[in-house]
């Protein structure tokens, strides 16, 4: 038999080497947003092992609350009731650290009392407290993060010794999902009917555009004060939201275990305490009781309402917005003498803090309220239209365009 000598053997199994590494699909790229996406989605981050971002941040309700609970259980056992509904983390990556504009309007920051100043501070939070995701320390979640099925990824994205350097690696995984909840997609969709509306590809029903009318009239709804509904001068599309504050009474909610407590308030942005520890804003008591102003987009997703969870439905909210002062008495509770106890959620020192001077909170009880029944459909109609996801079908023309 003929032999194959040493340098053809050697020959053919560097050709058959290369051979089998060309044969295999190239890797994928790891990015922030892929790694960040992984973090969000893993309840291994969490001291239950059964809670991850995307636990109280759900895609099917916008990334805001996946129930109607006022506030998400969670904890070492998922046993912690939290103080405050969770919020829709989409369509924040253009918000800013926490400000007073130029008016001295408290504007920016996040969380429902602005006490964190960026996407990637707002992660400490959660992953820490004791309510949420509960790990002791930062230490406890970079072995998280060390033991998770990312690891890898995480390890070619930010260095192979990133483990060593504990508040590295931490504020990395902080970067992460900031890239993911800023750059990802479904986070910053804009594919909602509204949105082609403004592309001139879709045009209002007659309802819809109603509604639209009715939010942004100043003495009707008043909504777009807050909820700005037009184009910004540099032509991106509304967020509807101005990142704001707002103290709009809304009633106590029992179902907060916290409030049992009769003394227990929460007073939102005079309370909060700012990412160096400090609770900075004690001294404004004129912002006792006030909360961001969330975007309203894919609000019909949502199954909790309000810092507090307090409305379980879209309507029920809109009802308490034009009837909450034509009408106190769905609302809140009577007093002794048979008065109704109007804003019972704050502590009478800072019951004047409520807004009350503009539409459609400057009625009286007795008065009309600023939207009759129709009207509110309308603005319902209107407020489907910011759902991210609309697929167009035969009827959704209409002869209405936007005006």
């Amino acid at each position: 038999p003929m032999r194959v000598s040493a340098l053809a053997v050697s020959l053919l199994c560097t050709i058959g080497a290369f051979l089998s590494a060309c044969s295999k699909p190239p890797e994928a790229p790891v990015t922030a947003v892929l790694v960040g996406q992984k973090a969000f989605n893993d309840p291994t981050l969490s001291a239950s092992g059964a809670q991850s971002c995307a636990s109280c941040h759900a895609a099917a309700t916008g990334h805001a609350a996946p129930n109607d609970s006022a506030a998400q259980m969670g904890g070492i056992d998922l046993k912690v009731q939290g103080l405050r509904a969770s919020q829709s983390v989409r369509y924040l990556a253009t918000n800013t650290e926490f400000h007073f504009d130029d008016e001295g309007t408290p504007t920016g920051g996040f969380f429902w009392d602005g006490r964190a100043d960026s996407l990637n501070a707002q992660t400490a939070g959660p992953l820490l407290g004791a309510g949420e995701l509960a790990n002791k320390d930062k230490v406890a979640v970079v072995q998280r993060i060390a033991a998770a099925s990312w690891a890898a990824d995480f390890k070619r994205l930010y260095g192979a010794d990133v483990f060593k350097d504990v508040d590295g690696a931490f504020d990395k995984l902080g970067l992460a999902l900031k890239a993911f909840q800023s750059q990802g997609p479904e986070f910053n969709a804009f594919t909602s009917k509204y949105d082609e509306v403004l592309r001139g590809k879709a045009t209002l029903s007659a309802q819809e555009a109603r509604g639209l009318e009715w939010f942004n009239d100043p003495k009707k709804g008043n909504c777009a004060s807050c909820h700005p509904s037009a184009k910004a001068q540099d032509g991106s599309y509304p967020l509807f939201t101005d990142f704001t504050y707002d103290n709009l009474g809304v009633p106590r909610n029992p179902e907060i275990l916290a409030n049992a407590d009769p003394t227990y308030f929460d007073l939102g942005l005079c309370a909060r305490t700012n990412a160096k520890g400090q609770q900075d804003l004690l001294h404004r008591t004129d912002l006792c009781g006030a909360f961001k102003v969330p975007t309203l987009r894919n609000v019909d997703l949502r199954r909790a309402y309000f810092h507090n969870g307090r409305f379980k439905s879209l309507r029920e909210a809109l009802v308490f917005y034009v009837q909450r002062d034509t009408n106190p008495e769905k609302w809140y509770p009577k007093k002794p003498n048979g008065s109704v106890r109007k804003f019972d959620d704050l502590p009478p020192q800072f019951v004047a803090n409520v807004n009350t001077t503009e539409a459609p909170y400057d009625r009286k009880r007795g008065d009309k309220p600023a939207l009759n029944d129709a009207e509110i459909d309308d603005v319902l109609a209107f407020l489907k239209t910011l759902t991210d996801g609309w697929v167009a079908s035969p009827d959704s023309r209409s002869p209405v365009a936007l005006k």
